[in-house]
């Protein structure tokens, strides 16, 4: 898949690619978007046909399986779920699809809103997300049947159906997991087609994951038994042995969410679990599995800024299938027989390509020929209390250790998540232009982050803010000592957690001259009573604010609000579930209270993340402004630098 941008219309578009005998096209075209692309099983009477999801028209928004058969230019929807499909399977026969969408709308609840209006029971009332089967053929026939009417009266049906005088009902589907308290996260398909593996929790409440259980579906009889796991904590990657006899999933070792995630394999026949752990693996890192073939089961793993794949044995030997170290591989595939495979990975003068068995067939990085770009380089310092901490640091082509750079910081979020030395490897901050303009950017993998093992990953633990600190700072000291960086002329910025980090290194420190707030954190207790990950905090923070105040409060950068004077520019979502707005807002009044200089920009409609490309180039534009002036002495006012209002 790839994502394109479409400027006039201001959204990010994606479209399923088919990379064949050294040709490439797109499957679908501008707004008529495609998502998770699947062959037929190889051995089944489809089995040159290619499945995807995709909306069928402007005006019937919810996302169906279509299919492409070998050889025809038209593709076919298949399915009429009544709300959007957000999984599929092809079933092993090649015959149908199981899917996953979310229940229709209770009638009750329709009927009291058009009485009362909208009205939220919170953790009262939600819609499970449930595992349907399709018939291939109905759907085709129902396809062919619509496509012989004239286009009226096909859109008088739909308005019909659009206008409430007709109930929205599946009549093609079979329904498995209604009413029976289940929300599917995941599920796998036995090879058989008599089963299927699910992941799920009582509720789609993101608070439950640590509730999520294994269960194994009969299709004939459509009962559904839970599987025996003395394993807690979130459970992910279902997948089924290719005989159909075993499942493997992942779990976090003891619970906590910043644990190492092992493979356990569950036997069906005797109710034995065997546990995949480094000592029989050799690997200490979270393992993910991505496909169990006749050979093994496909696993990859991260290992500081690098990835790894392997075919994993049920003895625990491990095969490396690329031997490239040094770079990074974002997600693989691979053929039910292991003979064949495919990944996508990125590297310090790459950006990311699609490589099938080892050859490149993309040629993404061609936009880097004959243009300069930063230079990415791995370094390691040590923190503040000794413990050894890396970063990628970004120069320019023609850096001379000779000069004094300005510095900024850009914190990722996560926590357990890796700053990564591939080019071009940004979508919210300008890196690019930042060097451009003379300025060095660190990007520090600071304790907590992904690719170094529990014992990193554990050390934030109710540490959050000071020990953050210590690492990006202690970086920073790195540097100056190194002589190449004027330390009166450092910035911070970062999203989510890193905009957090970048909030308490504004109020709890007078090192740097500017920050910059991305979605972040400023206080504890607010976030803690208003986001819908609320057990994030106790598995960082310890406990609740209630029985330990101390530690939420030693955390937030609110605390620490009358020391600032660092000029900070904050940015945030109005619609941020994640870190509700509100942590924005009191950051900002609690910076103007104390006279530092500060801009609080609220991006309308946008979540947690930026979902438009409009909104992506507000935020570098503003962000190359902030630190321009603050750092580098520019003018807002300046023409070089005009726009900070985007008027």
């Amino acid at each position: 898949m790839k994502r394109q941008v479409d400027w006039d219309s201001n959204v990010y578009q994606w479209h399923v690619w088919v990379y064949e005998n050294g040709n490439n096209y797109p499957l679908t075209r501008g707004k008529n978007e495609s998502y998770q692309p699947k062959w037929a099983p190889f051995d089944s009477v489809h089995s040159k046909t290619l499945a995807y999801l995709a909306r069928p028209s402007e005006r019937d928004r919810k996302r169906q399986i279509f299919i492409k058969p070998d050889g025809d230019v038209t593709a076919f929807q298949v399915s009429y779920a009544s709300e959007d499909i957000t999984a599929f399977q092809w079933a092993p026969s090649g015959e149908g699809f199981f899917f996953v969408s979310r229940e229709v709308e209770a009638k009750p609840i329709k009927k009291r809103r058009e009485i009362y209006g909208d009205i939220e029971y919170v953790n009262r009332e939600y819609r499970n997300s449930t595992l349907f089967y399709l018939d291939l053929q109905k759907g085709l026939d129902k396809t062919l049947q619509a496509s012989k009417l004239p286009k009226d009266l096909r859109e008088g049906n739909e308005n019909k159906e659009n206008n409430g005088t007709k109930e929205e009902k599946d009549e093609l589907s079979i329904q498995f997991t209604c009413l029976k308290n289940l929300h599917i996260h995941d599920f796998d398909v036995a090879s058989s087609g008599k089963k299927v593996a699910l992941l799920a929790t009582p509720s789609p409440n993101l608070a439950e994951q640590d509730k999520i259980e294994i269960y194994i579906l009969d299709v004939d009889s459509k009962e559904v038994n839970k599987l025996d796991v003395p394993l807690v904590g979130v459970k992910r990657n279902i997948l089924f042995s290719p005989d159909s006899t075993c499942v493997c999933f992942t779990y976090l070792r003891t619970g906590k969410w910043f644990d190492d995630k092992y493979i356990a394999v569950y036997n069906l026949d005797n109710n034995q679990i065997t546990k995949l752990t480094p000592d029989v693996t050799g690997i200490n890192e979270c393992v993910s599995p991505l496909r169990w073939t006749t050979k093994g089961i496909l696993i990859w793993w991260q290992y500081k800024t690098s990835s790894k794949l392997g075919i994993l044995k049920l003895d625990g030997k491990v095969t490396p299938l690329v031997a490239d170290n040094k770079s990074y591989i974002q997600i693989a595939a691979i053929s039910l027989d292991g003979e064949n495979f495919a990944y996508i990975k990125g590297g310090s003068q790459d950006c990311y390509e699609l490589y099938y068995n080892d050859v490149r067939a993309t040629n993404q990085s061609s936009i880097l020929t004959n243009k300069a770009f930063a230079q990415k380089e791995v370094i390691e310092w040590s923190s503040l209390d000794g413990t050894k901490v890396e970063g990628i640091l970004c120069k320019p082509v023609d850096f001379d250790s000779s000069k004094k750079y300005p510095l900024l910081v850009r914190v990722h979020g996560g926590p357990k998540s890796t700053s990564l030395p591939v080019a071009l490897d940004e979508n919210t901050y300008p890196i690019e232009s930042f060097v451009e303009k003379g300025f060095l950017v660190l990007l520090p993998n600071y304790r907590g982050s992904n690719g170094y093992g529990e014992k990193f990953r554990s050390l934030n633990y109710q540490d959050l803010g000071t020990g953050d600190y210590a690492d990006v700072i202690s970086g920073v000291d790195y540097l100056i000592s190194q002589g190449f960086v004027d330390g009166d002329k450092t910035g911070v910025m970062g999203w989510s957690q890193g905009g957090y980090i970048s909030a308490f290194c504004a109020t709890y420190s007078k090192r740097f001259k500017a920050a910059s707030v991305g979605a972040g954190i400023s206080n504890w207790v607010t976030y803690y009573v208003s986001t819908d990950i609320y057990p994030f905090t106790h598995y960082y923070l310890g406990d609740t604010p209630w029985n330990d105040m101390k530690v939420y409060e030693k955390a937030s950068p609110m605390t620490y609000i009358k020391n600032s004077c660092t000029p900070t520019l904050i940015q945030h979502g109005d619609s941020d579930k994640r870190v509700p707005v509100s942590n924005a807002y009191e950051l900002y009044r609690g910076l103007c209270d104390v006279d530092v200089e500060t801009e609080l920009v609220i991006f309308k409609n946008m979540g947690h993340g930026v979902n438009k490309p409009g909104i992506a180039r507000a935020l570098m534009k503003q962000n190359l402004i902030w630190f321009s002036h603050y750092i580098l002495g520019e003018s807002i006012e300046g023409e070089s630098i005009e726009g900070f209002y985007l008027d």
